[in-house]
């Protein structure tokens, strides 16, 4: 693990306008990304960055163009990707949230189902099963890593269990979802030769798996309906592996990244801790507001599909966009008090989490619940998972995540 930087940022507010960053995975892993944000919806909401790790690009901070950029797909496209890392020529994985329709709409409801509510309410009891057993094997009265013993653990095993993979092999699913999103292309620490022969280890595994499914009756897991979809059973091996990533971190570093955020939120704002201790029916609600305040995953990028005027700046066709999910979530023109933690915030489910609009996350409520579920078994359980030790974080500028959380639980 490479030591962490923890010294000062330069103050965002005097380096020139046009010099700024955002896309630098240092400002997210330090931490010390949100002055720049709040300084780009101020004075450059759309704004132009001429030199980065990933070519120019545009930045979107404010959540009202965010929603607008969202619902305009023909002028905003999706199908160049959804990461500012161009898909290299010799390795393309697109994926349903990597296109646009009427592709993107036929993928995305073949797989669908499995996060239907009559499925969610299926779900939920082993949820709770899982979260306790997870729960009831922490060590009390030591110092470990949550990430690791149960943001990791708890999200693994679902996973595993949405797409009916072998129990057993199931920290795999961590290891590609992980290699997936931390290649030194996108800004992070893993070799890009690396990175595909991991990734190419995934679809061979998936391959098998596949046929298997294929030639038996269909089922409700992710890679039965992928199997037998109409749309997706005759997917190019590599398209094939794009969407299983799309799944997996989907259905991974999203909600483990926000059990871990939620740790550390509590944390650092003990009076809404107290909060809920006082009050555990808040529950749901602080789930929403912890989604708000981690947003886990920072951004999503569109690709201009024609020259556009758009909130005052004229954006060329092929520009780069970047729609900053993690600014749109603090803008104090829509969200009160937007860089408060505020367990009880009314209406705490606005906010741009999921995305909007036909991209909007297809396993929100799946993430929700999960989270719901987890935190009414913790506050059975214990009167506080208490902050021990310096928080890690993940470099990048795409995944909002932790490598390490080190806490202590304390009992009732």
């Amino acid at each position: 693990m490479p030591t962490l930087d923890t010294a000062p940022g330069p103050d965002a507010y005097a380096v020139d306008l046009a010099e700024i960053d955002v896309s630098l995975p240092q400002l997210m892993q330090r931490d010390i990304h949100w002055d720049y944000f709040a300084r780009l919806r101020d004075e450059a909401p759309v704004h132009y960055c001429q030199n980065s790790l990933f070519g120019s690009y545009w930045s979107i901070t404010r959540f009202s163009h965010i929603m607008e950029m969202e619902r305009n797909w023909q002028d905003f496209s999706s199908d160049a990707g959804v990461v500012l890392a161009d898909r290299p020529q010799d390795f393309q994985t697109k994926n349903f949230i990597g296109m646009d329709p009427p592709q993107h709409d036929a993928q995305r409801q073949t797989v669908q189902g499995a996060v239907a509510p009559i499925n969610l309410v299926k779900l939920e009891s082993t949820i709770r099963s899982r979260a306790a057993t997870i729960l009831d094997s922490l060590p009390v009265g030591e110092t470990f890593n949550w990430v690791d013993h149960v943001s990791v653990e708890l999200t693994t095993q679902m996973l595993a269990t949405l797409f009916d993979f072998p129990f057993e092999d199931r920290h795999k699913l961590t290891y590609w979802s992980d290699m997936a999103t931390s290649g030194e292309l996108g800004g992070g620490l893993i070799p890009e030769p690396e990175r595909r022969a991991a990734l190419l280890e995934c679809l061979e595994y998936f391959t098998t798996l596949r046929d298997q499914r294929a030639s038996a009756e269909p089922k409700a897991d992710l890679l039965s309906m992928l199997a037998h979809g109409k749309e997706t059973r005759a997917m190019p091996a590599m398209e094939f592996l794009g969407n299983l990533i799309l799944l997996i971190v989907g259905g991974n570093d999203t909600t483990r990244n926000s059990i871990s955020g939620g740790v550390l939120a509590l944390n650092q704002n003990p009076d809404e801790y107290d909060k809920l201790r006082a009050d555990q029916g808040l529950i749901p609600n602080m789930v929403s507001e912890i989604i708000r305040w981690q947003t886990p995953l920072a951004y999503m990028r569109r690709t201009a599909t024609r020259d556009v005027h758009f909130a005052g700046q004229s954006i060329r066709a092929g520009d780069k966009i970047a729609m900053w999910y993690v600014s749109g979530n603090r803008d104090e023109r829509v969200i009160p008090e937007p860089n408060r933690f505020w367990i009880d915030r009314p209406n705490a489910r606005h906010h741009l989490s999921f995305g909007f609009g036909l991209h909007r996350c297809m396993g929100n409520r799946l993430a929700e619940m999960q989270l719901r579920v987890l935190w009414e078994e913790i506050m059975r359980r214990f009167k506080m998972v208490e902050l021990v030790g310096q928080v890690e974080r993940v470099q990048s500028s795409f995944v909002r995540g932790y490598t390490a959380l080190p806490v202590c639980v304390h009992p009732w």
